[in-house]
């Protein structure tokens, strides 16, 4: 039975390919399009995993409020590892990362720049999964000057992996002992070093100053632990561990310090939701949105949903020409559950036949999908092995849901009727296929004003005044590698032909440098009158270099050897402490972290307020302080033969550092690469919108097709009594215009509510103007019209004699 049910599917989808070639195209994209994003949130949602542990490890946060300015960091003050475990008996192990920029690596006469280095506590491969595959890992990390190793690492330094004891030279001077050697940091964890290097040899890792936060710190709780009630508890411990250092400081308690609206807190993010859900201060690197997931797992059944209706419409549009034959079926005997299962088994073929196809799609596709997504994603036996099974259900599944109303509706026809020539009611009684059209086009006007939001927004972004040029500065880093030679280096930089100016300072706007600290109006530190602004040591030439605007006072000037003891403060600073004029006036910076001395400062200038975080968070207090710092060399060139200058600038850095290989960017691409999540959310928004178009208009005109086959007397009746060209395709379009409309009415306000709370993220934001939703209901109604002409133009130019031969 079942072999003479899949020979009859096959002859009946064969004597129509044009339909079945639509129905196969259509799922198989959406099955495509659902396998990418499946394995998008798959990766997305596997970050971390591979620790053993993961559902017992927290990083601790510290969050600070303190004269008006709040701050959330992902780091904490060093003695805190080693407190909690102390006070905690719940917690079974506590480690430390210090993230604190690379060093250069020799390799025969070359110096490599490794930036993908920590320091790190001895015990943290007690916390994390991190597996040995040479050495000892209880004592790889104790000793100062040792470090441990990833494998593509060892193989890059020594050509093996056995080099325990082996020798690393940082810096041109320092010795490292190789003491482990580890496997490979899998891509999917919000920490990727490649060198471990010994906390022990950090004098800063050693300090008990608890108003100093520059550690990743991670516990490891034991088994049946509550982390809920350990993060209850941390306010009291707080206030035991550091109360007395803020009593001594500020001269205040817990109590006096938080009735002054100001707080400082720990609080405990799971390691399982660092990677989507923390975006704080101080990350050691860049992590997703579960918002994304959220958006691009909804994008995914709504496309294989779409594609679902769309064989739905295509087969029921089918039904006239196989209604006799379910009639004659019917007169001969046949019980209607033969019918039903005749028309699942076409189903299932179709989606079998989809399902490969689809899988094929999106291998193909899967490089470039990983270009735009950012990702390494790949087909991995593991991923098959999963993977089959499910799109073997997802066959049985959409097969048997996709053909219930094609089956249902066709196998309900009345043999009598069939056969005298009378079918259902046509397209005007379809209330179901109507609605399915409704809901196709509202995904796609959904999609539509996404898409348009997102890349109104990063326009916005790219055109706004940020308080600084970024266009035409070339960024030379590691500049610091040059030693005493890094200001000879700017200043036969300033000579070359085309640099207008060069300043030579790791803070950049575009850099991600973060450095807060404490000032105060009065000598005698006092949280009525302190703010937390963020301290970046530049130089003279670093305003007029990023086209910065001093709006009250002066710059700084290397001709005035005071101005060492001065600052220039931003806009928001200014209006913060309240001053009547802040130039001339004094600040006061503590120059030891228990505050017992304190520096004066003059303030020389105001700068007006520039974008130094991502546009998603508000201007915050800013205070520039004229000190040498020499991370990177900005060059502000107006030369038009950039290759030209590029080489001129690699020359002198050769000159200076034959043996390491000049690292260089351009701010504004440096800029772009802040916001590429949300361009790359603009580019997924964009694709998948057009494929959710491709198939809605394949399910369109499937439905196209069978209006036309209802009313295929009717068309030729109006022709014969003179009816024109227009008024046909007008007739025959103004059903489905009507639904389109519907949709738009229903998509409109949705997508706007969603696309203003993803604009929340953004501190500085373009409105949804009324344009966009203008735009995606014209774009829509266009889209229709051209997919329902074709059948409509079809039905409207066929001869009416052939359409009334019957009667």
């Amino acid at each position: 039975m079942i072999r003479n049910y899949i020979k009859t599917a096959i002859r009946s989808l064969s004597k129509n390919k044009g339909f079945t070639a639509i129905n196969v195209l259509g799922l198989s994209l959406g099955l495509a399009a659902c396998l990418l994003i499946v394995f998008y949130v798959s990766d997305e949602l596997g970050y971390d995993t591979y620790n053993k542990n993961i559902d017992n490890i927290y990083r601790v946060n510290t969050d600070v409020r303190f004269g008006g300015n709040e701050a959330s960091y992902a780091v904490a003050p060093a003695p805190t590892a080693a407190a909690l475990k102390t006070d905690f008996p719940e917690i079974e192990q506590a480690a430390r990362f210090r993230v604190k920029g690379g060093f250069k690596v020799k390799k025969g006469n070359q110096n490599i720049q490794e930036d993908m280095m920590v320091y790190a506590d001895p015990n943290i491969f007690d916390v994390f999964t991190l597996p040995m595959i040479y050495g000892n890992k209880a004592n790889a990390l104790k000793e100062p000057h040792t470090v441990v190793i990833t494998e593509r690492t060892a193989e890059k330094y020594f050509n093996s992996t056995n080099v325990v004891g082996r020798t690393l030279t940082f810096d041109d001077n320092t010795p490292y002992k190789v003491t482990g050697v580890i496997k490979n940091i899998p891509h999917q964890s919000h920490f990727n070093f490649d060198f471990f290097v010994a906390m022990p040899g950090l004098d800063e890792s050693k300090e008990d100053m608890w108003f100093s936060n520059n550690f990743q710190t991670y516990i490891l709780l034991k088994k049946g632990a509550d982390a809920d009630k350990l993060n209850a508890k941390l306010s009291s411990f707080m206030r035991h561990r550091a109360g007395p250092q803020l009593q001594s400081i500020l001269h205040l308690t817990f109590d006096d310090f938080e009735k002054g609206g100001n707080y400082y807190r720990l609080n405990l993010t799971p390691l399982k939701k660092i990677h989507l859900y923390s975006n704080k201060l101080s990350e050691i690197d860049a992590n997703g949105n579960i918002r994304y997931v959220y958006i691009f797992s909804a994008i995914a059944i709504f496309i294989l949903l779409i594609a679902c209706v769309n064989f739905m419409n295509l087969s029921t549009a089918r039904s006239t020409n196989r209604a006799r034959e379910v009639g004659v079926r019917k007169v001969l005997g046949s019980p209607r559950k033969y019918l039903i299962a005749q028309f699942l088994t076409e189903s299932v073929i179709v989606t079998l036949a989809a399902a490969v196809i689809g899988l094929v799609m999106a291998w193909l596709f899967l490089a470039h999908f990983n270009q735009i997504a950012g990702k390494e994603l790949t087909v991995t036996p593991q991923i098959l092995g999963w993977l089959v099974p499910v799109l073997f259900a997802m066959v049985i599944i959409i097969g048997a849901l996709a053909g219930s109303y094609p089956a249902l509706f066709l196998s309900g026809f009345n043999p009598i009727e069939v056969l005298k020539g009378k079918l259902a009611a046509g397209f005007k009684g379809g209330r179901l296929r109507s609605f399915l059209v409704v809901f196709q086009f509202a995904i796609s006007i959904f999609l539509i004003i996404g898409t348009l939001v997102i890349y109104n927004q990063l326009k916005y972004i790219q055109n706004r005044d940020l308080g600084y040029n970024r266009d035409h500065i070339l960024l030379v880093k590691n500049v610091s590698t040059l030693g005493s030679s890094s200001q000879v280096f700017k200043q036969e930089i300033k000579q070359l032909t085309g640099v207008q100016n060069a300043t030579l300072t790791s803070a950049l706007p575009t850099g991600g440098f973060q450095s807060s600290t404490s000032f105060f109006k009065s000598p005698v530190p006092d949280q009525k009158n302190g703010i937390l602004p963020q301290r970046w040591p530049i130089d003279a030439d670093y305003i007029p270099t990023m086209g910065m605007k001093i709006i009250s006072g002066r710059n700084f000037s290397d001709q005035m050897p005071t101005d060492s003891n001065s600052v220039i403060i931003n806009e928001t600073a200014a209006r913060m402490l309240a001053f009547s004029n802040p130039v001339g006036a004094k600040m006061y910076e503590p120059e030891d972290n228990k505050m017992t001395r304190l520096k004066e400062y003059h303030i020389i200038g105001v700068v007006k307020d520039f974008n130094f975080k991502s546009l998603r968070e508000n201007i915050t207090p800013m205070f520039l302080m004229l000190e040498p710092n020499d991370g990177t060399l900005s060059i502000r060139f107006r030369s038009a033969n950039i290759p030209a200058l590029l080489a001129q600038v690699k020359n002198k850095w050769a000159q200076l550092s034959p043996n390491q290989e000049i690292n260089y960017s351009f701010m504004d691409k440096d800029f772009d690469s802040i916001y590429r999540a949300e361009q790359r959310v603009g580019s997924i928004f964009m694709i998948f919108t057009t494929l959710a178009i491709i198939i809605a208009c394949l399910g369109l005109f499937g439905l196209a097709a069978y209006a036309t086959e209802q009313r295929t007397k009717e068309i030729g009746i109006r022709k014969v009594l003179g009816a024109s060209l227009s008024t046909i395709i007008g007739m025959l379009s103004a059903d489905f215009v009507k639904l389109v409309i519907i949709a738009i009415c229903i998509a409109s306000p949705v997508a706007w509510w969603a696309m203003n709370k993803w604009l929340q993220d953004f501190a500085y934001r373009a409105n949804i103007q009324w344009w966009i939703v203008a735009l995606a209901g014209a774009g829509a109604i266009l889209i229709a019209f051209i997919t329902i002409s074709f059948q409509s133009i079809k039905a409207a130019l066929a001869n009416p004699v052939k359409s009334l031969r019957s009667e």
